[in-house]
C-alpha cells in the first residue's frame, strides 16, 4: 500500500522550479562539484612548463599528466552511469569526488613520472563519477522547462573550478613548484567536496533502475550510438574538447618563449580567459529558446574559429582576445551539446550522457596530446590551423544531421 501511495507523490511533482530553494542549491551544490571535479582534472596544465623542467622531460609528456587523467575519466564514466542508476546519483557522486580528492593529495608525493601518471589516472577515474551524472541528475530534478538552464549554468560552474585550479596552481608553482601547487588545488577540492555533500537535495525522482544485465546494457548503449542526432554530439565533443584542451596545452609553452618571454606566473592568468565561458555557457543555453540548440550551437563553433586564427598573430593583445573569444565559442558549444544529449534520450538518460562524456574526454585526452606533436614538429600556426579544421568539419556535420524540420528544442 506505501508503494501505492508512495508513487503518485513522486510523479506529481515536475521538479525544482528556478527562483525557487531547492533550484538555488542544486546549482551550488553541482557548482562546487564543479570545483572539485575540474579543478583537479586539470590541475596540472598551469604548470606543464614548470613540471617538464624539474622532471626534464618534453612538452608532449609532461601534457600526459592531463592525458591520462582525463583517458582514466573517460573509460570510466560508463561504469558510473550504472552504478548511479543502481545507488542513485547523489550517492555515486559523493564517492568518487571523495575518492579523487584522497588520490589528488597523493600526487605531490609521487616521486618518479611512471607514479605520477599512475596516480592521475586513478584520479581521473575516480572523477569519471561526477559529469555524466550530474546531467543526468539535473534532468531528474530540475523541472523540464528549466533543464537547458541549469545545464547551462553547471558549465558555467565547471568553468570556474577549472579556472580556480589553475590561478592556484600558478602563482604557487612559480614560488614552490609544480608539487606545491597540485597539492594546493588538492586543498581546494577537498574544501569543495565537503561543501557539494553538504548543499546538495536529496533525490526526489530518482528510482533505482532494476540490474539490466550485460545484455541490457549493451542494447541502451547501442541506441543510443545509432540515433544520428546523439552520435554527432557525441563527434562535436570529441573534437571541440580536443582541440580545447590542445590550445590550453600548448599556448603556456608559447607564451613562456620567445618572442613573448612570460613568466610562468603571468602565463597562468590565460586562464582567466575561462570567465568569457562562465558567461558565454548561460547565455547559450538562453539563446536556445529562441533560435534552436542547432543554430546556437553552429554559431558558438564559428566564434570559437574565429578567435583561434586571431591567435596566429605574433602579438600579445590579439593572442590574448583571441584566446578569449576562442573560450567563450567552445563553451557556448558544449553547454549546449551536453543539455542538447539528455534531451534528445527519453530512455538511459545516464548513459546517453556518459558516452557524450566518453566522447569528450577521450577527444581531450587524444587531441590534447597528439596536438603537442604537431606543435613541437611545425610550431603554433600549425596547431591553431588543425584546430580550426576540426572545428569546423564539427559544424558540418552538426547543419547536416540537425536539419531545421528535426530539431529538438
Amino acid at each position: 500500500m506505501s508503494k501505492a501511495t508512495s508513487k503518485p507523490s513522486t510523479d506529481s511533482w515536475d521538479g525544482h522550479v528556478k527562483g525557487s530553494r531547492g533550484y538555488s542549491r542544486v546549482l551550488a551544490a553541482l557548482a562546487l562539484a564543479g570545483v572539485a571535479t575540474f579543478a583537479q582534472l586539470y590541475s596540472t596544465q598551469a604548470v606543464l612548463p614548470l613540471m617538464a623542467a624539474d622532471l626534464r622531460i618534453t612538452a608532449a609528456e609532461a601534457a600526459l599528466s592531463i592525458s591520462l587523467a582525463t583517458v582514466g575519466l573517460a573509460v570510466t564514466v560508463l561504469p558510473w552511469s550504472f552504478v548511479a542508476d543502481r545507488i542513485g546519483r547523489v550517492r555515486a557522486m559523493a564517492i568518487g569526488i571523495a575518492v579523487a580528492t584522497l588520490l589528488g593529495l597523493l600526487v605531490p608525493l609521487a616521486p618518479t613520472v611512471p607514479w605520477l601518471l599512475g596516480l592521475r589516472t586513478l584520479e581521473g577515474m575516480a572523477l569519471g563519477g561526477i559529469p555524466a551524472i550530474a546531467i543526468a541528475y539535473l534532468n531528474e530534478e530540475v523541472t523540464k522547462i528549466h533543464t537547458a538552464l541549469a545545464a547551462g549554468t553547471y558549465v558555467a560552474g565547471t568553468t570556474l573550478g577549472g579556472l580556480a585550479g589553475r590561478l592556484v596552481a600558478g602563482p604557487v608553482g612559480e614560488l614552490w613548484g609544480w608539487r606545491a601547487a597540485a597539492l594546493a588545488v588538492s586543498l581546494l577540492a577537498t574544501v569543495s567536496a565537503v561543501l557539494f555533500l553538504v548543499l546538495v537535495p536529496k533525490q526526489r525522482r530518482f528510482s533505482p533502475a532494476p540490474p539490466m544485465g550485460f545484455r541490457g546494457a549493451l542494447r541502451t548503449l547501442g541506441r543510443h550510438s545509432s540515433n544520428p542526432k546523439l552520435v554527432s554530439l557525441y563527434l562535436q565533443a570529441f573534437l571541440l574538447m580536443g582541440g580545447f584542451v590542445a590550445v590550453y596545452n600548448y599556448l603556456g609553452f608559447r607564451l613562456h618563449a620567445e618572442p613573448f618571454g612570460l613568466p610562468a606566473t603571468v602565463v597562468s592568468l590565460i586562464f582567466l580567459a575561462y570567465l568569457s565561458g562562465t558567461i558565454s555557457s548561460r547565455w547559450a543555453a538562453g539563446l536556445t529558446t529562441r533560435f534552436g540548440r542547432r543554430n546556437v550551437l553552429v554559431a558558438g563553433i564559428a566564434i570559437m574559429s574565429a578567435g583561434l586564427a586571431m591567435t596566429l598573430v605574433e602579438n600579445l593583445a590579439a593572442t590574448l582576445a583571441g584566446l578569449v573569444i576562442f573560450t567563450g565559442g567552445f563553451f557556448a558549444a558544449h553547454s549546449v551539446g551536453s543539455g542538447w544529449t539528455g534531451a534528445i534520450a527519453t530512455t538511459g538518460r545516464a548513459q546517453a550522457a556518459s558516452l557524450y562524456n566518453l566522447s569528450y574526454y577521450l577527444g581531450s585526452s587524444v587531441i590534447g596530446w597528439a596536438g603537442g606533436l604537431a606543435f613541437q614538429a611545425f610550431g603554433w600556426p600549425a596547431l591553431a590551423l588543425s584546430v580550426i579544421a576540426l572545428s569546423c568539419s564539427t559544424a558540418a556535420v552538426t547543419l547536416i544531421v540537425h536539419r531545421p524540420r528535426l530539431d529538438s528544442r
